[in-house]
């Protein structure tokens, strides 16, 4: 077993994958095209980084999509306690069907988040379904789509996280790469709308943080009015850690400038298992690794106690 032995950790961000295509058809999003040249071998968040999105560790980076089961063991191997397993819309879109049966064959370890596009019309009914079936959370995965924050305040997704304010959802959101401005400032006044709701932004909103101020990497700039609400958390994960690295940061130097700015009870750790690339093992190790700036109190929330009070109501 790892050093992660010696803390319990709780997974925010795990991504599985069947190995039976015939079953769980693979019919995942399509990003629209943009005029130009084609980006389609391009990283998309730059240097180090491979897939849509993911994150290249080493020069033989191995990409690692995960069935409940080879997550199942490696949990038990790495000392994790639990996870939220979430939905993967590149292979799945809004099709949720493996992402839940995956989390009913280990429910004391893994509970589902599932995506949802509030403008189809299965969302209102898949949500409650889920929910009865004992879904953690919905995410909003905005990758095809053009006008975002739009999209995120239309009157359909109004009905969404009203819904999901009523069956006391988490609702989780991927931080977009591009106009990331408009969305943030929708994202603040549902925070402001349905303040009882928990809202979770994954890889910390952003997964290229603009650091555009070498003393706090553009945190204290960029992110007060989400810093102001206390239902909003955000996910710390491996996609980060590989874009900061890149940069020239220590992703310890960046956790521990987000712990100050946002607290250690609004921030949890997500390996992106089954998207970024490494081993399990490494990706927790590599968690342990950044929290080397912290307190033994601030890593411990870190690692454990957010994501799973956050996602699982776990009260200790």
């Amino acid at each position: 077993m790892s050093d992660a032995a010696r803390y319990p950790i709780y997974d925010s961000h795990a991504h599985l994958v069947s190995d039976d295509p015939a079953r769980y058809p693979r019919k995942g999003f399509i990003i629209p095209r943009k005029p130009g040249p084609s980006r389609a071998q391009l990283p998309p968040f730059g240097a180090g980084t491979v897939g849509i999105a993911g994150g290249m560790h080493g020069p033989s980076p191995t990409n690692e999509k995960p069935t409940a089961e080879q997550m199942h063991a490696w949990m038990a191997e790495e000392g994790v306690v639990a996870i939220a397993a979430v939905q993967k819309g590149m292979i799945y879109g809004t099709d949720n069907s493996y992402i839940m049966d995956a989390a009913d064959l280990f429910p004391d370890e893994m509970r589902a988040v599932i995506i949802i596009d509030p403008l189809e019309e299965k969302t209102l009914p898949m949500i409650r379904d889920g929910a009865a079936r004992g879904i953690i959370g919905i995410r909003f995965f905005p990758v095809n789509v053009e006008d975002k924050a739009g999209w995120l305040n239309s009157p359909e997704a109004l009905e969404v996280w009203q819904l999901a304010d009523e069956l006391e959802l988490v609702v989780d959101i991927e931080g977009p790469k591009e106009d990331w401005r408009e969305m943030m400032q929708v994202i603040e006044q549902l925070a402001d709308r349905f303040p009882r709701l928990r809202i979770v932004l994954d890889h910390v909103y952003l997964p290229v943080l603009p650091f555009d101020n070498e003393a706090g990497f553009s945190i204290d700039e960029c992110f007060p009015g989400l810093a102001a609400r206390d239902n909003i958390t955000y996910k710390f994960t491996c996609l980060n850690m590989d874009v900061i690295r890149e940069q020239g940061v220590s992703p310890a130097e960046v956790l521990r400038r987000l712990v100050d700015h946002y607290g250690a009870d609004k921030i949890m750790w997500g390996s992106d298992i089954g998207t970024s690339s490494g081993t399990y093992k490494d990706m927790v190790a590599r968690a342990i690794d950044a929290t080397a700036l912290l307190t033994d109190e601030e890593r411990r929330k870190v690692l454990h106690d957010t994501g799973r009070r956050v996602f699982t109501g776990w009260a200790g």
